[in-house]
């Protein structure tokens, strides 16, 4: 077995991650690229959980500002989660990996209720886990789930997958003079406005808990078998 350098770890996907060349929804075959990614470390015996964001299909957060109450937003927002995790355990399923899609909001006809215990035994049963449903709150983006579930899974790093190549101090995509950090302290993370990494909430959850944050470009492939394998791409907060 080649020796990784995380064994447990929880992987942050966008959903729109999921959009291929469309302006919404889910791309079938963008679903099985990522899977075959996700295979790559799946078969060096590393145990993953995955959680998948829903901006490919409804942004709650948005919606607020066209007259919808923040409640139900947001649960919309968590209901648009599971179907991206729904379609992420399809393509798994079909790059023959075992996976589960467990939710923070009940829906025992699609998917299983979170329980900690359970995705672990899970994980170590070697199959991949598919957290959807957020936290089963509103008031959140899916940023903060991501980083509870790692903490409570005793995950060792949590990798956000973006469409960009680390963090900056200013956008990239704005800037041509955007400077990239390949090491950044969470620290500086809060400090500074321009800096976007997570919201808040999670990121002083990571400081406080020691959690480590490694920001990488999901777009090249075979990116995640790399972070995994210890090689320093992306940004590393910490």
């Amino acid at each position: 077995m080649i020796k990784t350098k995380y064994k447990r770890i929880l992987l942050k996907i966008s959903g729109e991650a999921l959009l291929g060349g469309r302006e919404y929804g889910i791309q079938p075959e963008y679903v099985l690229s990522l899977a075959s990614q996700i295979k790559e470390v799946y078969d060096l015996g590393v145990q993953i959980a995955i959680v998948v964001g829903a901006g490919n299909i409804f942004r709650g957060l948005p919606a607020t500002k066209h007259g919808m109450d923040r409640v139900t937003a947001d649960y919309m927002g968590m209901v648009a989660t599971v179907l991206n995790a729904l379609a992420l355990r399809w393509g798994l399923e079909a790059k023959h990996v075992s996976a589960r899609v467990m939710t923070a909001l009940e829906m025992k006809a699609v998917a299983e209720p979170y329980y900690h215990l359970r995705a672990v035994r899970h994980m170590e049963k070697g199959r991949v886990i598919i957290l959807g449903g957020g936290s089963g709150l509103p008031y959140m983006t899916t940023d903060t789930p991501a980083v509870l579930r790692a903490l409570e899974l005793k995950c060792e790093v949590l990798l956000k997958a973006t469409n960009v190549d680390g963090v900056y101090d200013k956008d990239p995509e704005e800037f041509k003079d955007a400077k990239k950090f390949e090491n950044i302290s969470f620290l500086d993370v809060l400090n500074n406005k321009n800096i976007k990494v997570m919201d808040s909430s999670a990121t002083s959850l990571c400081m406080d808990n020691k959690l480590p944050i490694i920001v990488f470009n999901l777009t090249k492939i075979g990116n995640i078998k790399r972070v995994v394998m210890g090689e320093h791409i992306g940004t590393v907060v910490k």
